[in-house]
């Protein structure tokens, strides 16, 4: 029997946080030590899966493994593991903002600076790593119904961190209408997903949720182009599709640091992931029918988020909706249906979940030290923290798409794709990449060049060495996927092509 490596990764987090919670309180290092060491595990795990599956040229789904869980009529559920091209990158991405969270959220003995989180460290660090076990079975997940339970498992403790860690002036608020928006979005997929599963069964005489059986089901044309929409827009949601992306920015906002981290990097990419799974894979022929309407709201999302992430004052309400202009372009990749487009949608979340959650951690450090995060209320920061800084100027290049960077080898393919079935979509998303340069060399002039203002002065201090062993690791992975493409777009190309031959080479 081989060694069950998913499994593993995907149930670690959770073997973590319920060791965390039967800790002592007042054992505040231990836990911060127990969360930071399985989250170096899974990180190592994550990579390991990933280096497979890229030296030794892997394609389709790898590391299988299979369980029936409950097998009673009418109901057949199995945990169904394995990765593909498109799922291991991510389920890297996973490992990756785990192990820098952890850092983040380490916390600081210095009383003038708030870094990390300090309140009841254990709790925080359990309901996140349930959190991220929830990421982590979505992306490994091929049982329809296990994608579902991880899926709210991955949303649910989404409302205690942000509630009880975030920001006191919008967290309850903010908590509450991100858990609504999306449990109303994953209630409207999951009837889609029922409707399936029996379709399903009386086509094909077998009784299951697993999704590779579902593909050969041969789904009539008429119901899914009926159930497309709902299954695709209902995980949407959690991918920040306008104009269904209201929740976002404001979660950003609320969260503590590395829940932001997670949000952003990684949450919303779970969105567009199960929106391509099951949406686009299960039900390709309403994928085709209503991608003109997908293309439409996505573009919208790519000019619309830029535009209000150029006007904000507040520095994460600028990253909170930088978020929804580059989380349309993944949308906008997908939408086109065509091997282009969906390479680059593809490599996107990847390139988007690191930088994002690089902005939102250098955010974090300068919130802590300043605390605030107003735009005309910081200035001098690359003074006072130069490492930080160049992780922000980094992150910033990646935003706008420099080559060199990930977000070149990312967002060229999406824009290629686009121009392939929509010209004038292309020129019009095209806005965004002024717009987006616009607001972050702006931003960076103000924030990190600008003179110190005297409220600040002498009362900020620079981040710690494991602040910049997170911003050294977010770094690298942009650098390496820029520099050397070779490292995940081959990858993504497998898992691309399998997703053609669903949609007949369309």
């Amino acid at each position: 029997m081989t060694f069950p490596i998913l499994s593993v990764i995907t149930f670690l987090p959770f073997a973590a946080g319920m060791l965390m919670l039967m800790m002592p309180a007042s054992r505040k290092n231990e836990v911060r030590a127990v969360a930071l060491a399985s989250a170096v595990l899974d990180l190592l795990l994550s990579g390991w899966v990933y280096l497979q599956y890229l030296l030794n040229n892997l394609t389709g789904y790898q590391f299988i493994e299979k369980y029936s869980w409950i097998n009673v009529f009418p109901i057949n559920i199995e945990l169904h593991f394995g990765v593909d091209g498109m799922s291991a990158p991510l389920v890297l991405l996973t490992g990756i903002v785990m192990f820098t969270g952890v850092l983040i959220s380490w916390g600081d003995d210095n009383p003038h600076v708030m870094a990390g989180i300090q309140d009841r460290p254990r709790e925080f660090f359990a309901f996140l790593f349930l959190l991220a076990g929830g990421v982590f079975g979505v992306f490994v997940s091929l049982d329809l119904f296990m994608l579902f339970f991880f899926y709210e498992i991955a949303v649910f403790p989404m409302y205690l961190l942000i509630a009880i860690w975030g920001w006191a002036k919008t967290r309850e608020y903010a908590a509450m209408k991100l858990t609504l928006y999306l449990f109303v979005g994953s209630v409207v997929a999951l009837v889609g997903a029922l409707a399936m599963y029996w379709v399903q069964y009386q086509a094909t005489g077998v009784l299951s949720f697993d999704m590779l059986q579902m593909e050969k089901a041969g789904f009539s044309a008429e119901f899914q182009i009926i159930w497309f929409l709902p299954v695709f827009l209902g995980f949407a949601v959690l991918g920040g599709i306008w104009p269904f992306h209201n929740w976002s920015p404001d979660g950003h906002v609320a969260a503590p640091t590395a829940v932001s981290m997670f949000h952003a990097g990684v949450l919303m990419k779970l969105g567009a992931f199960a929106a391509l799974r099951v949406g686009v894979m299960l039900l390709p022929e309403g994928a085709k029918y209503w991608s003109w309407l997908i293309m439409a709201f996505a573009g919208i999302a790519v000019v619309y988020g830029a535009y209000i992430a150029f006007v904000q004052t507040d520095l994460k309400y600028m990253i909170g909706f930088s978020s929804v202009s580059h989380m349309g372009l993944v949308m906008l990749g997908i939408s086109t249906l065509n091997e282009t487009g969906l390479l680059g949608a593809g490599v996107q979340m990847f390139s988007h979940g690191v930088m994002t959650a690089l902005f939102f951690a250098v955010t974090g450090m300068i919130y802590d030290r300043s605390h605030t995060r107003m735009i005309p209320e910081l200035g001098g920061m690359a003074k006072i923290m130069p490492f930080a800084t160049i992780g922000f100027i980094i992150g910033g290049l990646v935003s706008m798409g420099m080559p060199g960077f990930s977000g070149f080898v990312a967002e060229f393919p999406i824009f290629m794709g686009v121009w392939q079935e929509q010209w004038l979509v292309a020129v019009i998303a095209s806005i965004s990449i002024i717009i987006t340069a616009a607001y972050i060399m702006i931003n960076i002039r103000k924030v990190f060049f600008a003179p110190i203002p005297e409220t600040l002065e002498g009362h900020v201090g620079d981040v710690t060495a494991l602040d910049k062993v997170a911003i050294v690791t977010l770094c690298l992975c942009m650098i390496a996927i820029g520099v050397f493409p070779s490292v995940m777009v081959p990858m993504v190309e497998t898992g691309v092509t399998y997703i053609m031959t669903l949609l007949g080479g369309a």
